[in-house]
């Protein structure tokens, strides 16, 4: 809508209840009383601004999601620039806060005593961040110059009261308060013209996503050179405050774990990645560690084509029961959920053995552990990873604790919808089932026959797009025979083809285990969960085999079915929950969209009722 509407609107109830029952459509969740409170007052003052500058036909598009994320922008207005005509956009920040201030060793975190003192990514960071993120992930910008600008309006407060926020300079994006409200003005007058902006806005909704930069594509260059990953929001808090953490680590006697929780695609490897890459170019001592061999061997595989010497810097939980303590400034633990209760296996010597749990062991060796996970990703006995398992730890250890949750952002390429719509269909939060409503930004289709989801995905795959099948571990796992030809363990009726290969050296065409997900030959073959978790591709095709099945108005877990040997002899009650989570990795594998196939037919029939899309 334009400035001038905005501002007649957004006085009443009409434009707040309109933005409600859009955040619920996209959200699955009715908006928070700070989330109206927010609406009601800060979009008057942007609108009388707009207006008071003579903007009034500049458009502004509220709430405005990034890309490929669940973030939203408060606003950005779209029209044309002042001096060459050209396409002008702005992004703005509204903050309704009264004061602030910065976290001490912290010059991009903020303090807000209305908000718990928490820390919060510094206002002018934060767009900044919105500002690059939108241009390097939207085709119509990405060849542009000086084309988006930011602002934080900070408008119920004056500069008094945040004068410590301006020690962050950034060319950017810029602070605002209604001690500088003429500057605003007079600012927002030099990025827009006066005319109508409708055009650009439409330019700017109807321009093609240019695809992220894959995970592993580019971990070698973030790792040795930096810059490659745009962190956004919580995630630069969570790296903020590890770097404070390290910067305190050696003249503080209290020793800090920082925990990031989140779901699929909220980028918990990525914040991983950067932290590697700056404190390595920073001189500190630090290593990634994870429960996960794929994951493991991949970033290895990746990183080593570039740097002999890089793949040592990865390791597992399991190589730290004899490290020194403190030995190392950062242990960064990745897919902590993974953690086991001891490291002590069948064979670890006695020599090796301790009382230490590994959570402790992890803690023990660093100056500053980090560990990122999600609670749900918990498939196998013993795994035990939790923000309090983790937290119980290091408070016994007379640590401090500091959690940042990603939660919040880019669940499932952007669609949190999706991920809510996940977790209801497996139980893994109350509620039941609920029907699919769509999502613009993510596609969930249901497939009648497995051949019918490969055809699809083969489509999606030949057209340039990353893709792969998955399913429940019901059907044996063989090696390959003695010609390198792999067996086509996984029969669903006519339609037969193999697992990944369980051997770390490529046969038959096939890639190596770990690289199953990142290789092209990958497809074609069935993922299970052992080789997926971890791992994201754009599309991703989820077999529900029979060991988890629906029964009138539950899901039935059937031990008989089940050919993972180490779930299956977990108690009934665990069997049926490391399931559950397990189907929820193999369906947040996808990044744009996912087709969903189950073997069984009332289960079919349940999954058609809630999803309306077929892929044919």
């Amino acid at each position: 809508m334009s400035a001038r509407a905005l501002f007649e609107r957004s006085n009443g109830d009409s434009l707040v209840e309109r933005l409600a029952q859009r955040y619920h459509s996209v959200l699955a969740k009715e908006p928070s009383v700070g989330e109206r409170r927010a609406w009601t007052e800060s979009l008057p003052a942007l609108g009388e601004v707009l207006c008071d500058a003579g903007l009034d036909e500049v458009e502004v598009l509220i709430e405005q999601r990034l890309p490929l994320s669940s973030l939203r922008a408060d606003a950005v207005l779209a029209g044309s620039h002042p001096a060459t005509g050209r396409p002008s956009y702005v992004v703005v920040e509204l903050k309704q806060w009264s004061e602030a201030r910065l976290v001490p060793d912290a010059e991009d975190l903020c303090l807000v005593a209305k908000m718990g003192n928490r820390p919060l990514l510094h206002p002018v960071a934060q767009v900044r961040r919105y500002c690059e993120y939108l241009q390097d992930f939207t085709s119509l910008l990405s060849d542009e110059q000086d084309v988006v600008a930011g602002v934080a309006y900070l408008h119920n407060t004056t500069d008094q009261h945040i004068d410590e926020l301006f020690r962050l300079p950034d060319a950017k994006a810029q602070l605002f308060t209604k001690t500088t409200c003429g500057e605003f003005k007079r600012y927002l007058q030099t990025r827009l013209s006066p005319l109508d902006g409708s055009l650009e806005a439409d330019a700017l909704l109807e321009s093609p996503v240019a695809p992220g930069r894959q995970l592993m594509r580019v971990a070698a260059d973030e790792i040795i050179h930096g810059g490659e990953f745009l962190l956004l929001d919580e995630q630069q808090v969570a790296v903020s405050l590890v770097k404070r953490a390290v910067a305190l680590s050696r003249r503080s006697d209290k020793k800090e774990v920082i925990v990031v929780s989140g779901g699929p695609g909220s980028g918990k490897s990525v914040i991983a990645l950067h932290l590697m890459s700056y404190l390595g170019r920073n001189g500190r001592s630090v290593v990634h560690a994870t429960g996960s061999k794929s994951f493991t061997t991949t970033l290895r595989h990746v990183v080593g084509r570039k740097h002999s010497q890089i793949p040592k810097l990865f390791q597992y939980f399991n190589t730290f029961s004899a490290a020194e303590r403190n030995g190392l400034d950062v242990l960064i633990c990745d897919e902590a959920h993974r953690i086991r209760q001891s490291q002590a296996g069948p064979g670890t010597p006695t020599a090796r053995r301790d009382s230490r749990e590994q959570v402790e062991e992890l803690i023990d060796a660093a100056r500053v552990p980090v560990f990122l996970l999600d609670e749900h990703q918990v498939v196998r006995p013993g795994e035990m990873g939790s923000v309090e398992t983790i937290a119980r730890a290091a408070h016994a250890r007379e640590c401090l604790v500091r959690h940042v949750d990603l939660n919040s952002q880019f669940r499932c390429g952007g669609s949190r919808a999706y991920e809510h719509w996940v977790l209801r269909l497996l139980g893994l939060v109350p509620g039941g089932p609920i029907p699919w409503l769509g999502d613009e930004n993510f596609a969930l289709l249901v497939a009648d026959s497995p051949q019918e989801m490969e055809d699809y995905l083969r489509a999606q795959h030949e057209a340039g797009y990353t893709a792969r099948m998955t399913a429940g571990f019901c059907w044996p796992w063989s090696d390959p025979r003695a010609d390198g030809s792999l067996v086509d363990d996984v029969v669903i009726g006519e339609w037969r083809r193999p697992w990944n290969l369980r051997s770390d050296r490529p046969t038959g065409g096939a890639p190596a285990s770990a690289l199953w997900a990142t290789e092209a030959a990958g497809f074609g073959q069935i993922g299970c969960i052992y080789t997926a978790q971890g791992f994201e591709y754009a599309w991703n095709g989820a077999i529900f085999g029979h060991d988890l099945v629906w029964r009138g108005t539950d899901w039935r877990a059937v031990r008989s079915a089940s050919e993972d040997r180490s779930v299956t002899r977990a108690s009934p009650r665990d069997f049926h929950r490391l399931l559950r989570n397990t189907y929820k990795v193999l369906l947040t594998r996808g990044l744009v969209g996912t087709v969903l196939y189950s073997t069984d037919a009332e289960t079919r029939t349940m999954l058609r009722s809630l999803i309306p899309a077929r892929t044919v």
